[in-house]
């Protein structure tokens, strides 16, 4: 057998070396050709939350009974015959990455889900700026929260709506009046999230603190992308109310709260997360609507008392019937929920002192953030009202005609202000 010639094993070693070297210098003079954000892909690091809640299994609690299961169902979605509205079953309350801009914020898709997203994210706010323990820092490290102070606030929300709803802080309202009520929320969570209305199990809580505790502990449920979330703490909140009450506050034994809503959810489901009661008006106390013929009036039950967090409502210039009333136009809080057009979000300012002090209110700053990721920043200038005289009428009417819904919305609140936008808003 001939041996192999150590000349020709060279040149095909040279020949593979050379080639290889040619294909390449090739692929390094095609990347020169590409645009540098395809160039440098490799080294792009992308901003991701890549840590996971612990899923610990949903032990103990109480079966939901059948004949609860469907009245559930049908206080919620008017029918327990039809599926419910699949949105609700893949929408969670899912926080943004931490430590980055618009850490503050959830994000969802436009949907039913949106207003009572909204809602819990306005709630979310007044923790990160109002209930933090350090008071030597600015709002803008507290709306770029940790991601373990991210899971504090999100767990203080879910169990405060839930707590609200039970009348868990009705109690402190009434000074001089002793109650012996004793709140009792119920936290409606699935074995299976396969088969949630089947499997939901209820969990009964007397105290806050042990609340938050149970809360933490299946954060997972609420939280997760694509979940139940929404819909579970909409279950749980309607079950701490009690069927039979959010029947009165809708003031139809055959109303739903998501019957016949609009394309991102009721105005009846942001009020039943600020106050407690999914009542549909917005005016405050209550008002007697009657025939003049038959002399027979019916209450309308609207906002009873001061909410920490307002409403704003602008939807058309002629809608002026539906504007909310003072104890959610001037809440205890600077943050508001937002119906703009059919389009729910929050606008909020950081000083606390803002709707106390007369001169905190002349001139300050806004933002505005919606679920769906947009967010500006808008100065307020009141101080036009003080020196404006009549002759400046039609030039304010010829500015109001110009403003965005969103600057008649701010004005709403604030009549005939100045409003300038602040840099590029982001939508």
């Amino acid at each position: 057998m001939a041996e192999p010639d150590l000349t020709e094993m060279k040149e095909a070693t040279v020949a593979n070396a050379t080639s290889t070297c040619d294909k390449r210098h090739c692929k390094e003079m095609r990347k020169d050709k590409l645009p540098p954000y395809l160039r440098d892909r490799e080294r792009i690091l992308y901003p991701r939350n890549t840590r996971a809640l612990p899923k610990t299994p949903v032990i103990g609690g109480q079966p939901i009974e059948e004949e609860t299961c469907m009245a559930l169902r049908k206080v919620v979605f008017g029918s327990c015959a039809s599926p419910p509205k699949v949105e609700w079953a893949r929408t969670g309350l899912t926080l943004r990455p931490y430590g980055q801009s618009l850490a503050f914020g959830l994000r969802t898709l436009r949907n039913t889900t949106r207003g009572l997203v909204t809602a819990v994210q306005a709630v979310m706010l007044k923790h990160f700026l109002f209930k933090c323990d350090r008071q030597d820092v600015g709002p803008e490290i507290l709306l770029k929260p940790s991601y373990d102070r991210q899971i504090e606030v999100l767990t203080s929300a879910i169990s405060e709506i839930i707590w609200r709803c039970a009348g868990g802080f009705s109690v402190s309202t009434c000074p001089n009046v002793v109650s012996s009520v004793v709140p009792k929320a119920i936290v409606a969570l699935p074995q299976d999230t396969s088969y949630l209305q089947h499997s939901l199990h209820l969990f009964e809580f007397n105290s806050l603190e042990d609340l938050e505790i149970f809360i933490k502990r299946y954060l997972y449920l609420f939280h997760d992308e694509g979940g139940p979330g929404a819909k579970l703490l909409l279950y749980s909140a309607v079950l701490s109310r009690s069927l039979s009450k959010i029947r009165n506050d809708l003031e139809d034994s055959k109303a739903s709260i998501l019957g016949g809503c609009s394309e991102e959810g009721p105005i009846s489901i942001i009020i039943f997360i600020l106050t407690g009661r999914a009542s549909p008006h917005l005016h405050n106390g209550v008002l007697h609507v009657g025939d003049e013929n038959t002399y027979v009036t019916v209450p309308q039950w609207g906002v009873l008392m001061r909410s920490e967090v307002g409403f704003l409502v602008h939807e058309s210039d002629s809608n002026i019937g539906k504007q909310p009333g003072s104890r959610l136009k001037t809440p205890s809080l600077p943050i508001w929920v937002t119906l703009c057009l059919g389009h729910h979000g929050v606008l909020f300012n950081a000083n606390r002192e803002l709707l106390r002090n007369y001169h905190a209110e002349r001139r300050f700053e806004v933002q505005y953030f919606t679920c769906g990721g947009s967010h500006a920043t808008l100065t307020v200038d009141t101080r036009a009202n003080e020196t404006s005289g009549g002759s400046d009428a039609a030039t304010m009417e010829t500015a109001d005609i110009a403003a965005t819904p969103l600057e008649k919305l701010i004005r709403s609140k604030w009549q005939d202000a100045l409003i300038q936008w602040n840099g590029t808003p982001v939508m």
